[in-house]
């Protein structure tokens, strides 16, 4: 799947059935639906499925919460400058690869 196809997606009611549980939690994190998402993330005990944590907790404004996520990822939290946005689409163009 490519991103615009993952992005074509999202027009629909439920997330492609070939969408792993890291994809889904991005699916449902670009559908708006902060719940869904977060409820997928914080199962996943992985770097990628931390940094997929470390993203909902940025997008909801809890900062402390989000360092901790991005350390356990091992990733850096992006700057105030890479919007929420960008930061979506680089995540989920990185495990659709």
């Amino acid at each position: 799947m490519t991103f615009e196809e993952f992005k074509q997606s999202l027009k629909s009611e439920a997330p492609p059935l070939q969408l792993n549980e890291l994809l889904q939690a991005l699916w449902y994190a670009g559908k708006g639906d902060w719940e869904a998402s977060h409820n997928i993330a914080q199962n996943i005990h992985s770097n990628d499925g931390s940094w997929i944590h470390a993203y909902l907790h940025r997008q909801e404004g809890d900062v402390s919460n989000a360092s901790y996520w991005y350390r356990r990822a091992e990733k850096k939290m992006p700057s105030n400058a890479v919007s929420l946005e960008k930061e979506w689409e680089a995540i989920v163009i990185e495990l659709l690869d």
